[in-house]
């Protein structure tokens, strides 16, 4: 009897230890399986952000395939990015549905893989991209099927796309070959809320157009128009974007060196010289945020882009405003990240990885060169840290392993930094 008691007392304890062991189980597959929504991934500074393209090629033509971007999405999230920004669903550019596929072969792979998506649809007014004169008050045709792809694409990967952007700087003047009036990204916004109400699209995916921050109301009085605000009503948040880099060219006022600096090493020249970069970013994301609340309403704002090329033959390089090179793009990078974690705003960095297809006549065009990564794999100077902490080691880029540029020699690479032109005229270089 006594050694009967002894085997149930051992079968018992064996069946709750199993049955703990189950229930830490199902709590892990829980967790796992643990649904994030868009307000859980806005402002969050554990989801890094940033705009992605792969294209590796001079042309659009030829897509990126679904290794290469199962690569890329290894890399972004090696470096502490989970979410990711698209520009458009056109039919004859499946980038954005593989890219979709690509994450979900990884989350297969493994369970523990993150990465959400800011799905983008792109807008156009009536003959943009033809020979015909654009009718900024009519929209293209082609809007209605960009609208139903994202919302397709949305519904059938929910679990990965979290936001749907209608437009990608749609709505700003200078946009001249494309832009639209502000009621026709209200009416597609509307389009897609509605679905949402009637549960044809998820209740928590959010719905905004990403565009300059002059679109949401920061800058001229042209901008501030009923149908705006009746667009900021009805987005889920706004997406503003942030360009201090171009604005060293077209309102170069607080770039160049003050008068007071000009005795100052060249170093601190242009340290100071980002420093008040960043504060023209901030002072544009003001601008939205007071045309917001004088409006009376209270939404979120994040950045739906900034960045800083490392490269340029054009307005911003030697001969322009010297904005142009990696060591800034590295202080521009660095002090963003700081600024935006620290206050909670979500910001897609543009962009991770260098797209030649932008300028594909001039290879030293600068919106060639915005990426954090040079088209063969190479770690730009903002990221070298992340080299050095073996963070890439095992990944590669089409075959190429993660290294720095300038062979990491920061020597050789200061001596392509520009000095920002004085008030008077260009400064002197190195």
């Amino acid at each position: 009897m006594k050694y009967n008691l002894s085997i149930s007392f051992c079968v018992v304890l064996g069946l709750l230890m199993l049955s703990c062991g189950q229930n830490r189980k199902e709590e892990k597959v829980m967790h796992t399986q643990k649904q994030i929504i868009a307000k859980d991934i806005l402002g969050n500074p554990d989801y890094q952000a940033i705009s992605y393209g792969g294209y590796r090629k001079k042309s659009r033509d030829s897509q990126p395939t679904i290794p290469q971007l199962k690569e890329d999405m290894k890399i972004l999230s090696a470096m502490g990015v989970k979410v990711i920004r698209t520009y458009n669903v056109q039919p004859k550019l499946p980038h954005a549905s593989n890219i979709l596929k690509a994450i979900t072969e990884l989350k297969k792979e493994d369970d523990n893989f993150e990465m959400y998506v800011m799905l983008g649809a792109w807008i156009d007014c009536l003959n943009a991209w033809t020979d015909k004169v654009p009718n900024h008050n009519v929209e293209s045709p082609n809007n209605a099927g960009e609208i139903d792809r994202a919302v397709a694409l949305a519904n059938q990967y929910p679990e990965i796309v979290k936001v749907i952007a209608v437009g990608n700087e749609a709505m700003v003047k200078w946009a001249t070959s494309y832009y639209v009036q502000p009621d026709v990204i209200l009416k597609w916004v509307n389009h897609l809320q509605d679905l949402k109400v009637e549960g044809k699209l998820s209740k928590d995916l959010w719905i905004t157009s990403s565009d300059d921050f002059a679109s949401w109301g920061g800058a001229e009085d042209q901008y501030h128009v009923k149908a705006l605000e009746d667009l900021v009503k009805a987005v889920d948040y706004i997406s503003m974007h942030t360009y201090p880099y171009h604005n060293t060219h077209y309102n170069p006022e607080f770039w160049h060196v003050p008068n007071a600096h000009e005795g100052m090493p060249d170093i601190t020249k242009i340290e100071l010289a980002v420093e008040r970069a960043i504060k023209f970013s901030q002072k544009q994301y003001d601008s939205v945020a007071s045309y917001i609340k004088s409006l009376g309403i209270k939404k979120p704002i994040h950045i739906g882009e900034t960045g800083w090329a490392s490269v340029s033959s054009d307005l911003y390089g030697d001969n322009g405003s010297r904005a142009t090179d990696e060591y800034k793009q590295g202080l521009f990078h660095q002090q963003m990240r700081a600024w935006t974690n620290r206050v909670g705003i979500s910001c897609f960095y543009f962009e991770a990885f260098n797209e030649q297809w932008k300028d594909a006549l001039n290879s030293k065009g600068s919106e060639n060169h915005f990426g954090l990564f040079t088209i063969d794999g190479k770690a730009k100077y903002p990221i070298w840290d992340l080299v050095d902490k073996g963070v890439f080691e095992g990944l590669t880029r089409d075959g190429n392993s993660i290294t720095k540029t300038y062979d990491g020699n920061e020597a050789d690479l200061i001596k392509d930094v520009l000095v920002p032109p004085t008030k008077e005229g260009v400064t002197t270089p190195h």
